[in-house]
């Protein structure tokens, strides 16, 4: 059972304004992302929220009754927060997850499939980290050995730091798509992908 973890609560420094929320092709980022999420063959998604909690959550929309949504109250200490929170929340059945950035628009169903395939594949893995170009990306996949060593972290990091331990076995998925390493962290970089 691989479940999708939907990292939604940062505070957006800058960009200036709540990322979830912006537009993507006539809806809130956060229910374009969890759309292609749920299209996927994951088990189930966590939709993590912090800053904005209560407009992100309305922004889901009717998605909301589709996904489990959890609010991180330490947000505001940084990327590590949430993910420990999101990991938290899963079933105990989760043999790994997904973790999927809100602020990343372009990722599709089929990349999180082919990550999932690529665990089955190589279930001695400890994560699948997508590739392009030489270039690590996201969505990253995280085996469930991995979270308690996740549950270490702290401030404003995710499990990037974990994948350059050398005892962390990372399974690099080389990609054609440069969608792994785009995302849309300012308004200039917004204004240009829309």
């Amino acid at each position: 059972m691989i479940y999708g973890v939907l990292l939604a609560a940062g505070q957006s420094r800058r960009m200036g304004s709540p990322k979830p929320l912006l537009i993507w092709q006539g809806q809130p980022l956060v229910r374009h992302v969890a759309t292609v999420a749920l299209a996927s063959r994951l088990a189930g998604l966590t939709v993590v929220l912090g800053a904005e909690a209560t407009s992100v959550g309305l922004a889901l929309g009717e998605m909301r009754s589709r996904v489990h949504v959890v609010e991180c109250a330490a947000f505001a200490t940084g990327q590590a927060a949430s993910l420990i929170c999101g990991l938290a929340s899963l079933p105990t059945d989760a043999i790994a997850a997904v973790i999927l950035l809100v602020d990343q628009p372009f990722v599709t169903p089929g990349l999180i499939n082919q990550l999932m395939t690529t665990f089955a594949a190589h279930p001695e893995a400890h994560a699948i980290v997508p590739r392009y170009q030489g270039q690590q990306g996201n969505p990253v996949l995280l085996a469930a050995a991995l979270f308690p060593t996740v549950a270490t972290l702290e401030g404003d990091t995710g499990a990037r730091v974990l994948l350059r331990n050398p005892t962390t076995h990372v399974h690099w998925l080389e990609v054609a798509d440069p969608a792994v390493c785009v995302d849309l962290d300012t308004p200039e970089s917004y204004q240009a992908f829309c």
